[in-house]
């Protein structure tokens, strides 16, 4: 399958209570910031819309979810609303280790389906870890009224394809030891 360009929305707004309420996407791992690392890793010709505080870095087109830290189903409404290609990358903004070819491998295991999500070691299905049909997904939103992104997305089957064994991708900074981790494993890997 020929490689397609993907927008990608990153959600980066939320509360951080596990990170004691910090500016989670802004902080650093080998010298960018969170936000920044996941940004570099999507972009592929796309279009990167940030659902959070607008920010001088990473270049994107940032939007709030209304309202402003209303959880993670109003801010993809909000970011999906930017969306201007068939498939778009649904993200977390706080993925150090994201492997920017991961998006085109979820979107060609997606083929005849609406979307994939990577699962972790666990078996734990990412759903800030996926790529999405556009229209499957707006389709889904109109009729939602839920709060969680499972409830959200579930329901339209998407394609579970495993992380593979070691693949830092699904590793995330949700609590100050977790960002020690990233810092010294991309110290470690001299970068």
């Amino acid at each position: 399958m020929e490689q397609q360009v993907l927008d990608a929305v990153i959600l980066a707004g939320g509360a951080a209570r596990r990170m004691g309420g910090v500016d989670k996407p802004g902080l650093e791992v080998g010298g960018a910031t969170l936000l920044e690392r996941v940004a570099a890793a999507v972009w592929a010709g796309g279009r990167t819309i940030v659902v959070g505080p607008e920010r001088d870095r990473p270049r994107a087109r940032y939007v709030r979810e209304d309202p402003p830290g209303g959880g993670p189903v109003p801010a993809l409404r909000a970011g999906l609303a930017e969306v201007r290609t068939p498939w778009f990358a649904l993200l977390a903004g706080d993925l150090p280790f994201l492997d920017g070819a991961l998006p085109e491998r979820l979107r060609a295991a997606a083929q005849g389906r609406a979307g994939a999500v990577l699962v972790d070691a666990g078996g734990r299905e990412q759903w800030l870890l996926g790529v999405w049909d556009t229209e499957a997904v707006r389709a889904a939103l109109a009729v939602y009224s839920g709060a969680s992104l499972r409830g959200l997305l579930g329901p339209l089957d998407p394609v579970r394809v495993p992380a593979a064994a070691g693949d830092p991708s699904v590793f995330d900074c949700d609590t100050p030891d977790d960002l020690d981790r990233a810092r010294q494993a991309q110290w470690r890997a001299g970068g």
